[in-house]
């Protein structure tokens, strides 16, 4: 479980943001806080991964918590929209930025990209390759743009998925290792033999459509 701390200084945002998290599975709410020095001793005392941040915090603002902060991924949530706040919050390290008000797919899309980025990194291994580092940061490789509705770093995981494999796998053995529902595995799985890095191979049965299987081919 991705274990999250969330941070506003709106019992009532708070609250909300929180059930957002609690929905998404794979993640957990450690706790809910409201100021500044809150989230400083939640960090210490519950270790969270992920962080929701507010800036407009009674206290501190919640870039200068960013900058306390260390060993935790933080995304900034904020009705801050101004470029140099933009900025501030990159440089100080965090993995995203999302400007209220925002809906609940919009934060579960961020959660969605931030737990895919997590799985790639542990499938990667000790040491990382250039493509590897490239998918992980979004840089462009030559490759085609992912269709409408794909993520970049889910696509990885799925080819991490296929290629760790070993040989075929459906499109159910593919989501259940990376972590996906059946259609979403599917549809990537898809686009990786419309580009040429998969291949299918259907097999037959004694009644019935015959099964889809997906080989990594690179």
């Amino acid at each position: 479980m991705i274990r999250v701390l969330v941070v506003d200084d709106d019992f009532m945002v708070a609250r909300i943001h929180a059930g957002y998290v609690a929905r998404m599975p794979g993640f957990e709410v450690v706790a809910a806080v409201h100021t500044g020095a809150e989230a400083l001793e939640a960090v210490a005392e519950h270790e969270p991964d992920l962080v929701l941040l507010d800036i407009y915090l009674p206290d501190i603002s919640g870039l200068e918590v960013l900058k306390q902060l260390h060993d935790v991924d933080v995304l900034m949530i904020s009705a801050a929209r101004d470029v140099p706040t933009v900025k501030e919050a990159m440089r100080g390290g965090a993995v995203n930025y999302l400007i209220k008000p925002f809906s609940a797919d919009a934060l579960a899309e961020r959660l969605q990209q931030y737990a895919d980025t997590r799985r790639r990194l542990t499938a990667i291994g000790p040491e990382a390759r250039q493509d590897d580092v490239d998918r992980l940061f979004g840089t462009p490789t030559g490759a085609d743009p992912l269709p409408k509705g794909l993520s970049s770093a889910t696509c990885a995981l799925v080819e991490q998925t296929l290629r760790q494999a070993g040989g075929d796998l459906s499109a159910a053995e593919a989501a259940a290792r990376a972590g996906l529902s059946r259609v979403s595995a599917r549809r990537y799985l898809e686009y990786l033999c419309v580009v040429g890095r998969a291949e299918l191979h259907p097999r037959y049965g004694t009644a019935g459509r015959p099964e889809h299987r997906y080989r990594w081919i690179g």
